[in-house]
């Protein structure tokens, strides 16, 4: 089964962490080839980011930012997902993530 690219199985699948420093803190999410260089909204070219990294690394490439991706984004398989939503049960969940749950709506490429 397909899974929907939305905000928050982006931030299940990333596990509601930065992926460039490991933050859990303001969560944004930032396209690893930025969209002025011609990267597209994807599984495998948007990670989680924290907003001070999120504006760290602005438009600029991977490489020139000096960040480091702790893993490389990709295409979740729906199992991927229900094991990781078993870790992060809702009444368990950071206030912080609050926002986001019901952010839960297919991104646009």
């Amino acid at each position: 089964k397909r899974v929907a690219f939305t905000r928050f199985n982006l931030f299940l699948r990333d596990e509601f962490a930065c992926q460039y420093c490991g933050s859990r803190h303001d969560l944004t999410f930032d396209h690893v080839v930025p969209r002025a260089m011609g990267g597209v909204t994807s599984w495998e070219n948007v990670v989680a980011a924290c907003a001070p990294c999120n504006l760290r690394k602005g438009s600029k490439s991977l490489r020139a930012s000096g960040l480091r991706l702790q893993r490389p984004p990709h295409r979740p398989a729906a199992s991927e997902l229900i094991d990781k939503g078993r870790r992060f049960p809702p009444n368990h969940l950071h206030e912080s993530w609050a926002d986001y749950l019901y952010w839960d709506t297919e991104l646009e490429a």
